[in-house]
Parts: structure tokens; C-alpha cells; sequence
């Protein structure tokens, strides 16, 4: 056979190969080709809040926001800022619990429903950073400023610098240096942010997310709180999810982003945020005992989820005219 003759005729049967190939991995199911679209759903054009741990009053206020006929966006910024300014809780904001040299540093991000994002890193002397972060998104052509660059951006646009660290933060850090022993403790250190996700009247999504991160942290250390698909993530599309806990183990598996790709292939906000615990809990030589991670999630639909390692996590929900403080189910029953 000529050389021209054979390179002709293995073409011809290569591009014929490859058509019928393409047309087996281009065929899906009736089962998986609606799995893939389960995501694409009518969406939900009521008021709805959801955010981690026990945050009554910031959930009233992100969903009176929405009541008064406002966007997601301002509902989730006014939410957090509520934490942010509660002196009592030392997890968010002013009063929060410092690194191990004594100074409070706080992360936050925020997301909307075109999937615009911004967020800021180990902040001093600033304490609503949730809104430095959304002005980080809106007004420059970053979606990230980190230490004394966001503290000078933050001072540029109005914000004013205060002292951080609480009387009572300071003593129990001073408390804290007479053992100076760090080890997470499950439900305390790791309560260490409020994430929130809301729909507002026009379906749209929006999240956000703020702490001062883990007690007597190593100066310099970020956990997740303020990391795109760690802490928080939102496609407008699907729904939204954000977690709380050991940053570390957030990042591993980049689980807020998890939970929206399995709600979009399908899975309810329940289902996604067990399978995103259990990737976690289920690595080799992982003892999910010695730490506590929690998500909570929403889908387009107005559906909602949460599930943690460990009992004690809890959520605020705002539905139906009804905010409720709701206990997460959890892996570790034993």
C-alpha cells in the first residue's frame, strides 16, 4: 500500500473513531442529564438570612434590610456588621480575641450575585472590614488588599482607627500567656467567624463573611474566613455556601466551593454540605476529633442546609417571617 493510500484511509477510520467516540462521552443518561440541570431551578423571591452560630440580632437586621426592599448585597454587609461591632463576642470585629502578641486582626470577604468579590487580610485597628472589603470589590480594580495596605485603603475611604483589643480580650490573652499552650477547642476558638448568605425580592444571592480569627494565632495566620471558595462562595445560578471552624481544614478541600458544585450537579444544600464534611473527616490519618468545622448553604430554590464534625454548631434562619436559631446535625455521634 502507498504511503498516500494509508495515511488517507487510517484518517478517514481515525475521524470516524473519534466521531463515535465523541458521541458515547456526549450521551448522558435521562438520570444524569437531569442531575446536571437540577440546578437550574425557579428561583426563590422571598426574604431569606442564614448564617453560622447563634447571630439573632444580625440576622434581624440583615433581613429587615430586605424587607425594606433592599439587595442582598446590603442585607449580608449590614448583617456582619452587627457582630463586628459587639464588643461581647470575642470572635468578630471589635473585641475579638488577639494573635499571640496581643493584637486583634481581622479577615472578611464578600461576594454578589454577579460573583464579584473582594476581601481583606490581617486588618488592624479597623473594625468594620466587611465594608472595607466591599469597597475593595467596588472601587478598585483588586479583589484582595492584605495588612497595613488595607488598613491605609480602609483610612482613605473614611473609615476610622480604633483600639481593637477589649479590656476583657486582654486579660484573657494575659490569662493565655501564662501557659501560652495552643490547641483548638471545639466550639470556642474555632467560633471564630459568622458567615451569612441571603436571597432578596429578585432571587438574587449574596454572601459574606467575617472574623478575628482563631485565638492566639500565630501573628500573620488567614484562615478561610476570608478566602473566594473557602469561607464563602456564591454562583447566583445555584445557591451559596460558608463555613465556620479550623480554617486549616476549610481551605484543604476549598469546601464552600465544594457545596455549590455538588448543589449544582444535582445534590440538595443538605447532601452537599455531608459530602463536604465527609471529605474532611474521611482523609487518611485525619483525627477530625481534635477540631470542629461546620457549613451552612442555600440553594436558588430557597432550599438550606448545614452540617458539622461535631454537635454544638448551630445557625440562625430567617424565613417566612421567622428568625430561628436551629441546632446542625453532625458526623461524630459516637
Amino acid at each position: 500500500m502507498k504511503r498516500r493510500n494509508f495515511i488517507k484511509k487510517t484518517s478517514v477510520g481515525s475521524l470516524g473513531l473519534l466521531a463515535a467516540t465523541s458521541s458515547v462521552i456526549g450521551c448522558k443518561s435521562d438520570k444524569e442529564e437531569h442531575a446536571s440541570l437540577n440546578f437550574i431551578s425557579k428561583k426563590y423571591s422571598k426574604p431569606l438570612v442564614i448564617a453560622t452560630w447563634k447571630t439573632d440580632l444580625a440576622v434581624e437586621t440583615a433581613a429587615k434590610v430586605l424587607e425594606n426592599g433592599n439587595v442582598s448585597l446590603e442585607s449580608v454587609e449590614k448583617g456582619c456588621r452587627v457582630e463586628e461591632a459587639n464588643e461581647k463576642g470575642q470572635s468578630v470585629g471589635k473585641g475579638g480575641l488577639p494573635d499571640r502578641d496581643g493584637t486583634v486582626t481581622l479577615d472578611a470577604c464578600i461576594m454578589n450575585e454577579k460573583g464579584d468579590y473582594g476581601a481583606v487580610l490581617g486588618v488592624k485597628n479597623i473594625k468594620h472590614v466587611i465594608s472595607v472589603a466591599r469597597k475593595v470589590m467596588e472601587e478598585t480594580p483588586h479583589v484582595m488588599l492584605v495588612g497595613d495596605g488595607a488598613e491605609k485603603f480602609a483610612v482613605s475611604k473614611g473609615f476610622k482607627r480604633e483600639n481593637l483589643l477589649t479590656e476583657s480580650s486582654k486579660k484573657a490573652w494575659e490569662k493565655w500567656k501564662l501557659t501560652a499552650t495552643y490547641k483548638p477547642i471545639i466550639n470556642i476558638e474555632n467560633h471564630d467567624t459568622i458567615g451569612m448568605l441571603a436571597i432578596d425580592k429578585n432571587g438574587n444571592i449574596s454572601g459574606a463573611c467575617t472574623t478575628s480569627g482563631l485565638a492566639y494565632k500565630m501573628p500573620g495566620r488567614v484562615g478561610d474566613s476570608p478566602i473566594i471558595g473557602g469561607g464563602l462562595f456564591v454562583d447566583n445560578e445555584v445557591g451559596g455556601a460558608a463555613a465556620t471552624g479550623l480554617g486549616e481544614e476549610v481551605l484543604k478541600t476549598v469546601g464552600s466551593f465544594l457545596i455549590v458544585e455538588l448543589m449544582r450537579q444535582g445534590k440538595s444544600p443538605q447532601e452537599a454540605c455531608e459530602e463536604a464534611i465527609g471529605r474532611i473527616v474521611n482523609k487518611p490519618g485525619k483525627n477530625y476529633k481534635d477540631f470542629q468545622v461546620g457549613y451552612i448553604a442555600v440553594n436558588s430554590s430557597g432550599e438550606t442546609g448545614a452540617y458539622s464534625i461535631h454537635k454544638g454548631f448551630s445557625y440562625n434562619l430567617y424565613k417566612d417571617s421567622l428568625n430561628s436559631n436551629i441546632k446542625s446535625d453532625y458526623y461524630n455521634k459516637g
